[in-house]
């Protein structure tokens, strides 16, 4: 082998040491680069420098090795939903959010553009980690921005999830406000939902009762009557209207023919979804109380079973697996949704779990275990091991209605397994769907 290594050596030495420098120039990088991740990483737990803290926030799968050489996955870091990790996991906690070398472009009075480079800090948050900058002249404090971002109220958190949003050109495009509330011995339930599309919107109720045909309440709203707003969850379709209240409830008014509507929906604080791109859960706990009349019939309810979620995008071909349920303290989400051009034979499912303090845990199931005639499911299991985490989730479908092979059920869901060191365990009433 050495000789063997010599005479290629003096066949070609030129490009032997070329390769001898280029091998040595990579090690050396490497080493570098190691070397001030290492470092990166021992700066981290300062909370007196940039980013600096006891707590390290990455994306879901990325490896603290890449972030120390620099890798490709290290190129496009962020963190979705960054208000609500901070309010749902960190705010007990000091912790100071902060955003630096954003590149954004500024504009002239004179109309030349120019980039800059900017930083976003809270100054309260700053200051309580002990990360305040030495000001050399004036005064920093918080604004009302500020104060809306690390401690909005209840009204402010939900219009700021649920607001609407500027429609897209495709004419398939649409955007809707859910509601579902259930009588309180689950035997009646009613879904109400207020669309706006690109040529109009649609006021739809639908009521049911167990073991009885659904009855179904329509009506078709001009755009000239709809009143949405970019900041608001407020909606106004001719007249009936979604409105959220100062503190922070949902007045929910319905007026179509054949049926009439007034509930207030009140959500449980911190029991929410904060959102994927055309979707949101702004109280996936909630309460309702008022009345639904439909002809000359009335449901009276009082603190009973809610959900509201909001959707908003192009929907056109696709199809998806959901479901809700409140299960004592707990309450479960649950989802997947296919794209019409997807080559996946599956779509990855989500379990998103909350209690009565907020978020507790997030699972990822494999599948969707169905047991049914081939029409209407049955029965459905999810099941997830995550370190010390387990999940089992037991839907029994006990009412379902098929329109277009898209299932609605309503039954009862099981909640066991363990989270974070507690045994979960629960038993209550949800809400599923399907294609079939």
């Amino acid at each position: 082998m050495r000789l063997l290594a010599v005479r290629n050596f003096l066949y070609k030495p030129w490009r032997s040491l070329l390769l001898f420098l280029g091998f040595g120039l990579g090690v050396s990088v490497m080493i570098i680069l190691l070397s001030i991740g290492e470092a990166m990483v021992d700066q981290a737990q300062d909370e007196r420098l940039v980013g600096g803290g006891n707590i390290t926030v990455l994306p879901d799968g990325m490896d603290i090795e890449v972030m120390k050489t620099g890798g490709l996955g290290s190129l496009f870091l962020s963190i979705n939903n960054a208000r609500f990790v901070y309010l749902q996991l960190l705010a007990k906690q000091k912790a100071a959010p902060q955003d630096e070398d954003e590149l954004l472009y500024l504009t002239t009075p004179d109309g030349v553009e120019r980039p800059v480079l900017a930083a976003g800090d809270i100054p309260s948050a700053q200051r309580a980690v002990g990360a305040m900058p030495v000001l050399a002249a004036g005064t920093w404090t918080d604004d009302s921005a500020d104060r809306r971002w690390i401690a909005p109220t209840q009204a402010e958190l939900e219009n700021d999830i649920d607001h609407f949003h500027a429609a897209a050109s495709d004419p398939t495009w649409a955007e809707w406000h859910y509601f579902n509330v259930l009588s309180s011995d689950h035997a009646r339930w009613a879904f109400i939902t207020f669309i706006v599309g690109a040529r109009g919107a649609r006021m739809l109720v639908t009521t049911h009762a167990t073991g009885k045909p659904a009855q179904r309440f329509t009506a078709d709203i001009p755009l000239s009557a709809v009143r949405t707003s970019t900041t608001r969850a407020d909606i106004t379709l001719g007249a009936s209207s979604v409105t959220v209240l100062p503190d922070g409830r949902y007045s929910v008014r319905v007026r179509i023919p054949h049926l009439s509507a007034d509930l207030v929906v009140s959500p449980h604080p911190g029991a929410y979804f904060p959102g994927a791109p055309g979707y949101t859960v702004p109280a996936l706990l909630a309460d309702a109380s008022g009345r639904l009349c439909s002809d000359s019939k009335c449901e009276q309810y009082d603190h009973v079973q809610a959900y509201h979620d909001h959707n908003w995008g192009v929907w056109r071909g696709v199809t998806w697996d959901w479901g809700a349920a409140r299960m004592g303290q707990y309450g479960v989400l649950y989802g997947r949704v296919r794209a019409p051009d997807s080559v996946s034979t599956s779509a990855p499912v989500f379990v998103y779990l909350v209690d009565s303090a907020g978020f507790r845990a997030m699972f990822r199931p494999d599948r969707i275990v169905y047991d049914d005639d081939k029409h209407v499911p049955r029965h459905a299991t999810l099941t997830d091991v995550h370190g010390a985490d387990t999940l089992r989730l037991d839907l029994d479908v006990e009412d379902a209605s098929v329109t277009d092979h898209f299932v609605q059920m309503k039954g009862v869901a099981r909640l066991s397994g363990r989270a974070g060191g507690g045994v979960l365990a629960g038993e209550g009433a949800g809400f599923f769907e399907t294609y079939r």
